[in-house]
Parts: structure tokens; C-alpha cells; sequence
């Protein structure tokens, strides 16, 4: 494995490896930052949706809601569409932000110190197929871009607002009830027409779903 430390690394170090795809280019960002500048400027790989490509490349990049929620960036990922890419939106949560390259190379992104951008580039098989499995399972549940895009973001009062943001505390329901000021019944009764709402089958994905739309 070897560690990229910043952006500017990232640059100099990785972006040929992109632009060298042949065969696939697979990419999950939960950030619209955090693959910025290198993976742009792999436009022979098609990379940032550029039309001449490799000929059989195939692209996918798998976004969250929060990111394609920026208007400038939907319209640079609908280019991407428009060139031929792959572009669906997870509400559901990414399982790692990476880059994988003809299945024989991975990049994971992270945090260091000091909130410092690190990128992990891992070539081992096993793990390179591991992480594409983990792809393709957030890839399949998935919404495409346009589908995603048609359906508008749930309109909350403040108060359900402050409810959703009760579910990713750990707080039991007598808590955040009595936090809130409402009755154990009220409380109930909104958690369940939120999960509703927000196509949630738990609580748990509820909160996660409210986060990635900038709804709590």
C-alpha cells in the first residue's frame, strides 16, 4: 500500500494512473472535492466525462445526494452522462470514497492529521476485488442521475428537522421527546412519518438519508 499525503500529491502521483484506464473506471465520491484535479485531469481516461476515450472504457461514478445538490456540479456530472459515462446517486450512504482502475489498482480516500486529505493506493487483488464488489452493491442500489434529479428534496419544518436530528444521537425516544418537548406519542408519530418521507427502512438510514440531503 502506498499513502498519497494532499491534493497536489495526488496531482503529480495519481492522475496518470487514471488517465492510463483501458478497460474501467469506477469512482465514489461522498464530497465533490475530494477526487478534484486529479481525476479531472484524466480526460483520456474519460475520466471527468471527456468524449474521446479508450475504446470499451467503461466509466461509472457513484455520487451521494449533498454532492450533486451543487447545480455547477450537476450539470458537470450530466456531461459525464452526455460523454457516454455511467452516473447514478447513492442515498443510501458509500461504502468508501475510491477510484478503481481496470480492477487492478485502488485509491481510497480519507482524512489525516490536521484534516489533511490521505489517499491509500492498495494494488493487492483480493483487496482491489473487495472494494469493487463494495462498488458494485452501491452501484446496483442506486438511482441514476436524471431519476434522482426529478424528485425533489422534502420540504421540513423545523421541527422535524430537530427530529431527524434527534436519530443520530443515540438518544432512547424518552429522551429526545423530553429534549424536544413533545409527547412520547408526537415523537413516535414523527419518526415514522419521516422514515416515510425518506424512504427509510431504519431510523438509522433515515438519519443518514436527512445528512446527505442537508436535511439535519
Amino acid at each position: 500500500m502506498t499513502t498519497i499525503h494532499g491534493k497536489r500529491e495526488l496531482l503529480l502521483r495519481a492522475a496518470p494512473l487514471f488517465a492510463g484506464a483501458r478497460e474501467e473506471f469506477l469512482c465514489a465520491a461522498a464530497d465533490r472535492d475530494t477526487w478534484s484535479g486529479a481525476a479531472d485531469a484524466a480526460g483520456a481516461a474519460g475520466a471527468a466525462g471527456a468524449a474521446e476515450r479508450p475504446a470499451g472504457l467503461r466509466v461509472r461514478k457513484l455520487y451521494t445526494p449533498s454532492v450533486v445538490a451543487d447545480d455547477a456540479f450537476a450539470a458537470h456530472a450530466f456531461r459525464v452522462a452526455a460523454a457516454g459515462g455511467q452516473v447514478r446517486v447513492s442515498s443510501s450512504g458509500l461504502p468508501a470514497e475510491m477510484i478503481v482502475v481496470d480492477a487492478r489498482v485502488a485509491v481510497l480516500g480519507g482524512t489525516g492529521p490536521g484534516g489533511r486529505p490521505t489517499y491509500s493506493v492498495l494494488r493487492a487483488p483480493t483487496v482491489v476485488e473487495g472494494l469493487r464488489a463494495l462498488f458494485r452493491g452501491a452501484w446496483e442500489a442506486a438511482r441514476d442521475l436524471a431519476e434522482h434529479r426529478d424528485r425533489p428534496v422534502p420540504v421540513l419544518d423545523t421541527r422535524a428537522r430537530a427530529v431527524l436530528r434527534t436519530l443520530g444521537r443515540g438518544l432512547t425516544d424518552e429522551s429526545a421527546a423530553r429534549d424536544l418537548d413533545m409527547s412520547l406519542r408526537s415523537y413516535r408519530r414523527r419518526v415514522a412519518e419521516l422514515m416515510v418521507l425518506l424512504e427509510a427502512d431504519s431510523r438509522f438510514q433515515a438519519g443518514t438519508r436527512a445528512r446527505e440531503l442537508g436535511l439535519a
